[in-house]
């Protein structure tokens, strides 16, 4: 038996004896002390007793039934769900005919689901792509685990846009003025008028190869093969400084056509690796500021 439940037994109690609200409130305060019902609750039932009620158990309440979660529709928004993820909770509650509170409940609590965006990609891979991938990963790491020098011998690439902007900041545009004096303005940045794409080309050292694209210049096979022919100069120039070699090249982020036509031939003694996942290596530093 609950203590609420004890105290409306001793409020009928007090309705039958003739005692008063605010007498039948004190008792309450002796007998229960701080579990006491507050005065509003204990008027309500002392009123209801007076007019002739009897039970002491609570009303059950209106409106949707605590059983509306049950196993069976908790298999159904699973079903639904599964079969359509897009859906919002609100018509995943109107296909199986429950409240939105209780369909919520369900999708965050029973099934450990969440709500996330799409993450945008360049392209989505077939399956033969994303097999390929898998095993031309695994021949790199099974060649990087062979060759501890083998991550140092690959040269990977990327492009970027370079954009030129007034790099001046508030600080730099900030004036002595008078108490008087209106408080200059500076107008936020605009789009750059200057815009050409940097390519570089960089191995587990740092930068091997950079170069911006021409004015007018269209981006094509023709122009990449001449990129390809500088890059394996500065290569060659680099090597002999160190007295290394290099095992491959081949740029990460361009269509596969240009790719096919870097044929071997462009890199003489060499073995061209697949475009998809030569190298996870990154640029650590910013390569905004070259040629501004």
């Amino acid at each position: 038996m609950s203590v609420f439940h004890e105290q409306r037994i001793c409020v009928k109690s007090c309705v039958k004896i003739g005692n008063s609200v605010t007498e039948t409130f004190e008792m309450l305060k002796i007998a229960f002390r701080e579990e006491a019902m507050c005065r509003t609750q204990m008027y309500e039932w002392w009123k209801r007793f007076k007019e002739g009620r009897t039970s002491v158990h609570v009303d059950p309440r209106l409106g949707q039934p605590s059983t509306s979660k049950t196993e069976d529709n908790v298999a159904k928004v699973c079903e639904v769900i599964r079969s359509n993820r897009c859906l919002t909770v609100r018509e995943v509650a109107e296909e199986v005919s429950i409240s939105k509170t209780v369909c919520h409940e369900i999708l965050t609590k029973n099934l450990g689901m969440h709500r996330i965006a799409a993450k945008f990609v360049p392209r989505l891979l077939m399956d033969d792509q994303k097999l390929n991938q898998v095993d031309m990963s695994q021949e790199l790491l099974d060649r990087a685990n062979d060759d501890d020098n083998f991550l140092k011998n690959i040269i990977t690439g990327d492009e970027t846009w370079v954009y030129g902007y007034d790099v001046e900041t508030k600080v730099h545009s900030s004036q002595w003025v008078s108490k008087t004096s209106p408080r200059p303005k500076k107008s936020h940045q605009v789009h750059s008028h200057v815009k050409v794409m940097l390519t570089v080309f960089f191995d587990s050292e740092g930068v091997v190869h950079f170069e911006f694209l021409p004015q007018g210049q269209t981006v094509n096979k023709e122009y990449y093969l001449e990129v390809m022919q500088r890059l394996l100069e500065a290569v060659r120039k680099k090597n002999l400084m160190r007295g290394g070699r290099i095992d491959g090249c081949s740029n990460m982020t361009t269509r596969p056509h240009i790719h096919r036509s870097l044929s071997v031939t462009s890199w003489p003694n060499t073995r061209r690796l697949s475009f998809h996942s030569l190298c996870t290596l990154q640029i650590s530093h910013q390569l905004t500021s070259f040629g501004f």
